[in-house]
């Protein structure tokens, strides 16, 4: 299983309200969730007018594919927005090894009596 997240920072320059990023943003989203088979949210500088943080991952059986679309989606972001700054990162995990070490994520749960 390999997992690839980006975070790409947009600049919205005609926006002069919330209400004008986020219709950007949404149309962003939209299009990127039409094309591709990602999630994708704004992440961060949610009170800023012309300026967005937009997060995204998907998820593949082989670095190969997960690495080409992480690329394919941010060169499509380009090609939507001006994109100020971008960070990716690709993990792979082996079937054989756990994905995390310690106790169980979460514990049998009995109600208080």
């Amino acid at each position: 299983m390999t997992v690839g997240i980006a975070r790409v920072t947009v600049f919205v320059a005609g926006s002069h309200s919330l209400k004008e990023k986020r219709s950007v943003v949404r149309r962003v989203k939209d299009l990127v969730q039409q094309k591709f088979n990602v999630s994708i949210a704004e992440v961060g500088e949610n009170d800023v007018w012309q300026r967005a943080v937009i997060g995204l991952a998907l998820v593949g059986n082989q670095r190969r594919f997960v690495e080409s679309q992480l690329d394919e989606v941010l060169a499509f972001i380009k090609d939507k927005a001006e994109v100020l700054d971008e960070t990716k990162e690709i993990q792979s995990f082996s079937d054989a090894e756990p994905l995390s070490v310690g106790e169980p994520p979460y514990k049998h749960w009995e109600p208080e009596r």
